[in-house]
């Protein structure tokens, strides 16, 4: 081993995303519990003979072992976590979803800052995925959870001037940069509900106002969160929701 470098042994990760290196090789962004998000390369995983090919893959729990001495490091050793249980793919319906939990990683953590609660909320979400619970309901629930952790949560249960409890009959209006103010008078179309935001707070989004008044308020808190960046799994959500209206206007 070189001088300086130092080995990880069979540490928790996911992949978060992968792309080619060189003729037969990956570079990989990870996500460990103990080690935060990094770059592996991993050798010879695109050849014939890559033992490593079908176990590295996203959204399944393994246990990798490297070596390295800066930024990235060399992927040595990958296989299944036994805690992982019989492995099971995602359902399709599920992945455009989880491509969305590994991007909001990717975009809101820093290299080499351990996260373990965060890893253990990917991996939880991932769990409530592939059982088929509701999709939407697990990513508010990801997204809500995910913000507090980081720093950037919303506080669904104050009112920000002032700290008082929200009211369930009471309307507010939400300052990404500040919280919820509350509205007086005959409530506008853009103020939200009370009664929505303290179910929220419960992660309980049965009720579908609940659930688009979480999308469109924690859609404001990632924004804020994300300073500007692009989150390419929505492009490619908003493109999947128009296809079907575009072939009922071809065929019509």
């Amino acid at each position: 081993m070189a001088k300086g470098s130092r080995r990880v042994e069979l540490a928790e990760l996911y992949v978060l995303h992968h792309r080619p290196w060189r003729d037969t090789s990956r570079m990989l962004d990870v996500f460990t519990r103990e080690h935060g998000r990094l770059t592996l390369f991993a050798r010879g995983v695109r050849g014939p003979k890559s033992r490593s090919a079908s176990v590295l893959q996203p959204f399944r729990l393994l246990l990798g072992s490297w070596t390295g001495t800066g930024d990235a490091g060399q992927l040595n050793q990958v296989e299944a976590a036994p805690a992982a249980g019989e492995w099971r793919a995602l359902p399709a319906a599920a992945l455009l979803s989880a491509w969305y939990l590994n991007e909001l990683v990717l975009k809101l953590t820093l290299r080499h800052d351990p996260q373990p609660l965060v890893f253990d909320l990917y991996h939880q979400s991932l769990e409530r995925l592939r059982a088929t619970e509701p999709v939407s309901g697990v990513l508010r629930s990801f997204e809500r959870q995910l913000l507090e952790i980081l720093g950037y949560g919303v506080e669904f249960r104050a009112e920000a001037r002032e700290g008082a409890a929200l009211r369930t009959d009471g309307y507010y209006h939400f300052h990404p940069d500040l919280g919820f103010i509350e509205v007086s008078g005959a409530p506008p179309t853009s103020a939200v509900a009370g009664c929505d935001l303290l179910a929220i707070a419960e992660d309980d989004y049965r009720d579908p106002a609940v659930l688009d008044t979480a999308r469109r308020v924690l859609r404001a808190a990632l924004d804020r969160a994300l300073e500007g960046r692009d989150l390419n799994t929505r492009a490619v959500a908003r493109a999947v929701s128009r296809r079907p209206r575009r072939q009922e206007t071809k065929n019509s």
